[in-house]
């Protein structure tokens, strides 16, 4: 299994001032999630809030897989971005983008299921 068809995760952590947060929320909710979600490949889009510590926000993105971060759609949204999209752009003082590609499993038939630990386990 290639990068290119193994499912992705887009991980994107922030942080923004007291004072922006309401408006990055918003836009969040209103804009972001939703526009994002629309797009071809994209499976999945949440938004988390950290229990403790920083970047405060944080949104994951599961994709079918990494060739979704090339299709038109998604480029036409990050080469053009809005005029709201562009004034939250600069509320944000930290960013972490990060992509990721799933880790294939092994054959559960030929190897049989691993533990959380990654410990060989008996078929039930």
């Amino acid at each position: 299994m290639t990068d290119d068809t193994r499912r992705a995760l887009l991980l994107v952590q922030m942080d923004a001032a007291p004072d922006d947060e309401a408006e990055l929320n918003a836009w969040y909710e209103e804009d972001h999630l939703p526009e994002r979600a629309a797009l071809p490949g994209f499976l999945t889009a949440r938004r988390f809030e950290s229990v403790d510590g920083a970047p405060k926000y944080l949104a994951l993105y599961e994709l079918e897989d990494l060739s979704v971060l090339e299709t038109p759609e998604y480029r036409a949204l990050i080469d053009a971005p809005d005029p709201r999209t562009k004034a939250v752009g600069r509320m944000v003082n930290t960013l972490v983008r990060k992509v990721y590609v799933e880790i294939p499993r092994p054959d559960a038939d030929a190897a049989g299921p691993r533990g959380a630990d990654g410990s060989q386990g008996e078929e039930p």
